[in-house]
């Protein structure tokens, strides 16, 4: 794959529910050790275990102990991106959920979500887990039970009685947040993770679809699901991995080859075949995350080293120097005077 990991959309809802809750989001970041500077850029991607992780620091730093289930009741179709408006514009829920299956990529790689029709009820199953991984933490599940439920009766205009809710997890202390939620209590420690309903909301009609909107929307992520899913070179999957890892951690050899699915060996011969090793690509992260950092000018020299995993700052000066033949503070400089040629 092009890309791997979680669209770093997938943190904005984490974001609003802080503050929806009376928090800073920037006092979050830092309790959490998140590179808020992430969310700029729209294309970045993170690991799924890194998600999670956010996701759990986020209900710890609010004291709420069902954070995922209230954080799926204010998921809206804009924190989906492209697919959130390709499942709005389109004819009926049953497209909807279709179109959530195919362009799944689109916000994460790992999981995704069926249905199974059963006499007059359908089932809609959650496949919650990353390849390789163990599943996702209660909070990762029920938010998305919880947004998921949500965004069907959003999509009908309709209030929609849930048969039944099924989660794999052990039932929590406190049930009574549920109610208020799904209409009833969840089944726990159940085989999977499902919403019951019945089988007449899969035909409801969209009340925002727009076939005009849906096929502006629908070629975009078609293209955009294409660039994700195209074939590309070993180095291109361990430098995506090693960026979306940075801002929690800086990988070793050997997570980056777990992450893959095979040996350190491999990985090391898989990257000599293309005339590079893991080391050179490591630098080479690092290297092209530094260069942007310095053009931002609210990161000090310090900031940075400590972002990209340096013991210290003249470490990260002296690798700087290495790696371009200047210091940090003489390469901001030299950036500086040609933005203020440029517009000047």
């Amino acid at each position: 794959m092009k890309s791997q990991g979680i669209a770093i959309s997938m943190v904005y809802p984490i974001m609003k529910t802080v503050v929806q809750k009376g928090f800073d989001s920037e006092q979050f970041c830092k309790y959490a050790s998140f590179d808020a500077s992430l969310l700029q850029d729209v294309e970045a991607r993170i690991s799924g275990e890194e998600l999670e992780r956010l996701t759990l620091a986020a209900a710890q730093f609010t004291g709420d102990s069902h954070f995922g289930l209230h954080q799926g009741q204010i998921m809206e179709f804009a924190d989906m991106g492209i697919l959130g408006y390709v499942m709005l514009h389109s004819p009926s829920v049953v497209d909807a959920l279709t179109a959530y299956q195919r362009y799944n990529v689109l916000l994460c790689n790992g999981f995704n979500l069926d249905w199974d029709v059963e006499g007059d009820d359908v089932r809609v199953s959650m496949f919650l887990q990353h390849p390789g991984q163990g599943p996702m933490s209660r909070h990762c599940i029920e938010d998305m039970a919880s947004s998921l439920f949500r965004l069907i009766c959003r999509l009908s205009n309709r209030t929609i009685p849930l048969l039944e809710v099924a989660f794999h997890h052990e039932a929590t202390a406190d049930l009574t947040p549920y109610q208020p939620v799904f209409g009833c209590i969840p089944r726990f420690a159940a085989k999977g993770n499902y919403l019951r309903f019945s089988k007449d909301v899969l035909q409801y009609p969209i009340l925002y679809s727009d076939a005009k909107l849906l096929s502006i929307f629908e070629n975009i992520a078609q293209e955009t699901r294409g660039e994700l899913t195209q074939t590309s070179r070993f180095t291109d999957q361990v430098i995506q991995w090693i960026r979306t890892s940075m801002p929690s951690f800086f990988p070793t050899l050997q997570q980056t080859a777990e992450s893959l699915q095979m040996s350190a060996r491999t990985l090391q011969h898989k990257l000599k075949e293309e005339n590079t090793t893991y080391n050179d690509l490591t630098m080479q992260v690092r290297k092209d995350l530094a260069m942007g950092y310095l053009r931002k000018w609210e990161f000090s020299v310090g900031d940075i080293a400590y972002v990209l995993h340096f013991s210290e700052p003249s470490a990260f000066q002296n690798a700087f120097k290495k790696w371009t033949g200047v210091t940090p503070g003489q390469y901001r400089a030299t950036f500086q005077s040609r933005e203020m040629r440029l517009n000047g």
